[in-house]
């Protein structure tokens, strides 16, 4: 299913109607202001007992790469940015697409503050849901963290 629309407006899927939804990459590019609001419709859609997984860029990688001057970490190529620290910064705001950045504990509280329980971290393409078809989107496994949580 294909659907285009701006999730901050509202979902035109049925509320309780999804086993699950799957966000790759997209929460960051949500002002901070809207993430509740986001998370709260994404949660509206989902059946109860749904899992909602996400993969966002993962912070606290981006630190330790940093710290450890692991260049290779880096998605930046050297004709853009040189400098580990440059790296660093250019990669976590992408371009100035991302609006938001993201660490487990900041990804958990925001999904128990918004209704979601038993959030969990998990690897990618490893589930703890019933649902072992979730994890078909999964990529961009170097740079991100892969989260689960139950309405």
């Amino acid at each position: 299913m294909e659907i285009v629309c701006d999730i901050r407006d509202g979902l035109p899927i049925e509320t309780d109607s999804l086993d699950y939804v799957v966000s790759i990459h997209a929460l960051p590019e949500i002002a901070y202001e809207d993430l509740d609001t986001t998370l709260q419709e994404l949660r509206r859609v989902m059946k109860p007992g749904g899992v909602l997984r996400l993969a966002l860029p993962d912070f606290e990688k981006a630190i330790r790469a940093y710290v450890n001057g692991d260049r290779d970490y880096f998605l930046i190529p050297d004709e853009e940015w040189e400098r580990i620290g440059s790296k660093l910064v250019v990669q976590m705001i992408w371009y100035g697409h991302s609006r938001t950045l993201f660490t487990f504990d900041f990804v958990e509280e925001m999904m128990v503050k918004n209704g979601f329980s038993n959030v969990r971290r998990c690897t990618m393409g490893q589930t703890q849901s019933r649902h072992p078809e979730i994890v078909t989107l999964d990529n961009r496994e170097k740079e991100s963290m892969f989260v689960e949580g139950t309405k």
